[in-house]
């Protein structure tokens, strides 16, 4: 396999993970962003905890999906991340029309 090959398999592997993005954002109710994944959930519970003077966070995510090109089962039940970096956590908005 070339380079070239490589690199086309991975850009059809980053096309096919925003298209099926696109199609399952609407099942959830937020995103989610840590310094190592992306994830879309429709329950979070982000706790600041502190242990031998540093602070973490602790993130529980349910009914969740995650963004990784590698990964066969991206649809989750439940995450748990710990991190000492940022957490970005946004609601989604709804459709005015459900349909």
């Amino acid at each position: 396999m070339s380079a070239e090959d490589l690199e086309n398999y991975e850009n059809d592997m980053e096309l096919a993970l925003y298209r099926e993005y696109r199609d399952v954002v609407g099942l959830f109710s937020y995103v989610v962003e840590t310094e190592r994944r992306f994830y879309l959930a429709n329950q979070v519970d982000l706790q600041v905890r502190s242990a031998a003077g540093e602070v973490y966070f602790e993130l529980r995510l349910a009914d969740a999906w995650v963004w990784d090109v590698y990964r066969s089962a991206r649809f989750v039940k439940s995450v748990r991340v710990v991190t000492f970096k940022d957490v970005n956590v946004e609601e989604l908005a709804k459709a005015d029309i459900a349909l």
